[in-house]
């Protein structure tokens, strides 16, 4: 028991650095006039401009309309010198109008609107970010760019070169490709989802004989339980995302969010004390009814191309398959290698459930009551 304990209590010390979300910005771009005017929006956290603008002028743990509108010419000032937009190789000039807040899933945020004059109608855009590059090397952008060819969407990396977009319509292997790359990038940010499924594969290398925990004695075993697991959270999650996406149900953010962390917590919490055994499929399968949900709010920040909307969803679903597979492939190996030791059963398994009880009990508490218990 001291050494469970002492095994916790280290992988408590871990979890900002396993629990925080890569921080993110929404910049919105629309189509260029015949004069080569460019409306946008760009939405930036205030949790993320406080470390930078210092927000929080008195200090209280709480940033104010007041303390916030007094930063606005910094923030836009902060903020503006570091995006570089390029049209056929002219630079174009940026400004900011006033500043608005706009609430997302993941907290409080500064709404920028733009205007972009490039001179003339572009042919291709040249986007150079630098958002936080200084700060915070996991900060992305998520970009939608909407052009007489449709919508489209990218991930801009503040330490990465200028990414260029040809504004002509792309063809459907592009518009594929592009949002199977960001169901990837999306299933590797989303924590919440993520400790789910770990919290669902833990027990894939062990058996349970009452009163412990003992390891499985061949791989087979393991690996059709992980193909079970796997397939019902992927056939769930897939119904939902495209229920959500086509507009057929929708649910409110705040509950879906909710019900989410509720379903990590609960499935870390049959790993401490077993309830559902045989069948963790049909609980891979009812919670993942709910992460559909959530993924699709995300698709829906990102924007869905209105001409070739299945083709997008597919990708995007299919990104999202791939990039769950590879956390599989990387996991259960090693699992199964370390499955007799006291590494995986007391810190590993053990100790990692109670972290992801933990984390999950404060995401619930955060979500369902909108508070802040959390430092990241």
């Amino acid at each position: 028991m001291q050494r469970l304990l002492a095994a916790c209590a280290l992988l408590l010390t871990l979890l900002p650095a396993l629990a925080h979300k890569p921080s993110d910005s929404r910049l919105s771009l629309g189509a260029s006039d015949a004069a080569g005017r460019i409306e946008g929006r760009w939405d930036i956290a205030l949790r993320d401009l406080d470390e930078v603008v210092g927000l929080d002028a008195d200090d209280d743990g709480t940033i104010t309309w007041g303390e916030l509108r007094r930063r606005h010419p910094d923030i836009a000032s902060y903020a503006l010198a570091r995006l570089t937009i390029e049209a056929d190789g002219q630079t174009c000039r940026i400004e900011a109008g006033e500043q608005l807040v706009d609430t997302h899933s993941d907290g409080a945020y500064t709404v920028l609107p733009l205007q972009i004059r490039c001179g003339a109608t572009p042919g291709q855009l040249s986007i150079s970010y630098r958002l936080f590059a200084d700060i915070d090397a996991q900060h992305r952008g998520l970009l939608k760019l909407d052009t007489a060819g449709g919508t489209r969407s990218a991930l801009l990396l503040p330490q990465g070169e200028a990414q260029r977009f040809t504004l002509a319509q792309p063809g459907r292997l592009q518009q594929f490709a592009q949002y199977l790359v960001e169901g990837v990038w999306h299933i590797w940010i989303g924590f919440d989802h993520i400790l789910f499924l770990l919290s669902l594969l833990l027990p894939a290398v062990l058996l349970w004989q009452p009163p412990r925990w003992l390891p499985v004695v061949r791989f087979a075993p393991a690996f059709w339980d992980v193909v079970r697991v796997v397939t019902a959270f992927t056939l769930a999650h897939s119904i939902t995302l495209t229920l959500a996406t086509l507009q057929i149900v929708s649910l409110p953010s705040r509950a879906v969010e909710s019900a989410i962390a509720a379903s990590v917590l609960l499935a870390a919490l049959n790993n401490l004390y077993p309830r559902v055994l045989g069948r963790r499929w049909m609980v891979a399968f009812g919670f993942g009814l709910i992460h559909g949900f959530g993924f699709a709010s995300v698709l829906a920040e990102l924007g869905l191309p209105g001409g070739t909307l299945l083709l997008a969803l597919l990708g995007f679903n299919l990104g999202v398959e791939l990039g769950q597979l590879a956390i599989v492939g990387v996991f259960l190996p090693l699992a199964y290698a370390l499955r007799r030791t006291w590494l995986y059963r007391a810190a590993i398994f053990a100790g990692g459930s109670v972290v992801i009880a933990a984390l999950a009990a404060a995401w619930l508490a955060e979500r369902a009551f909108n508070l802040e218990l959390l430092p990241f």
